[in-house]
């Protein structure tokens, strides 16, 4: 069994304020050592259940969050961002047999975590043909397209809600959940080996039933904060500019809305 793990921070256990989620910040320490014991758990896991190759994009900030030797020796880790539209789930490809998401939080505009957002800290929502678009469902599509089901996730509360009302086979852990500004957290330790347990589970059931159903087209809007960026990106091909903040994009391709996120989201520099 061949497994690709994408990793986040926001939703890792204890995690609170961005400060945690920011290299350049002392708190950060502690977070992205609790990163890596939970991915290094979400390995274990998937090497009980059978995994013979196991794949780990860290997926958050710079892409160079987890700590390598705190993750098992068999493992294939992929730091930094080529520019892939396939973004969290680059080097993903129909190869593999699951996906599974350690650390994700709820989507932009979201109240069940102080840290929610989508993409890029400049959005403050984007929606898939209506829906509120969450990274687990941008992403979920995306591994749709590969003909890869997403077999497991952890994180928030609210987003491990969100994961079974889209597809109610998906195994989930909720190592914490927020409130306001707030997080109630499980112990870091009880964290890792429920992750550990729900990966190995989560694995061992018939995969196919977690497969998510791509809808035959998609419309996706993205609501940004600032007006400038809204105007830039309405300029964009197949692109229109709703109003002073949003920008739409439609096809029936979901490849190329991953090409439209990534050139919206895509840091500047």
């Amino acid at each position: 069994m061949k497994v690709f793990i994408s990793a986040d921070i926001e939703g890792v256990t204890g995690v609170t304020v961005w400060d945690e989620a920011d290299q350049q910040k002392a708190e950060y320490s502690a977070a992205r050592e609790q990163m890596t014991a939970e991915v290094a758990a979400a390995c274990e896991g998937a090497k009980q259940a059978g995994a013979t190759e196991i794949w780990v994009k860290d997926a958050h900030g710079t892409g160079r969050n987890l700590i390598a030797a705190g993750l098992p020796q068999n493992v294939r880790l992929i730091r930094g961002w080529s520019g892939h539209p396939l973004m969290m789930l680059e080097g993903l490809d129909d190869t593999f047999h699951a996906v599974l998401m350690v650390g994700y939080h709820p989507a932009a505009g979201s109240e069940t975590s102080p840290l929610s957002h989508a993409l890029a800290l400049d959005i403050t929502r984007i929606t898939l043909n209506d829906r509120q678009a969450s990274e687990f469902l941008i992403h979920a599509y995306a591994a749709a397209t590969l003909g890869v089901p997403v077999a497991f996730v952890s994180g928030d509360k609210g987003l491990c809600d969100e994961v079974t009302q889209v597809n109610q086979y998906v195994g989930t852990v909720a190592v914490k959940e927020g409130i306001g500004d707030s997080t109630i957290s499980i112990h870091p330790d009880l964290a890792v080996a429920r992750i550990r347990d729900g990966v190995r589970e989560a694995l061992a059931r018939d995969l196919a039933r977690c497969r998510v159903a791509l809808p035959p087209r998609f419309s996706v809007q993205v609501q940004f904060r600032n007006h400038s960026k809204a105007h830039l990106y309405g300029f964009f091909p197949g692109a229109l500019q709703k109003d002073a903040l949003t920008v739409q994009f439609e096809s029936d391709d979901y490849f190329e809305v991953l090409r439209f996120l990534l050139f919206a989201t895509w840091p500047e520099t």
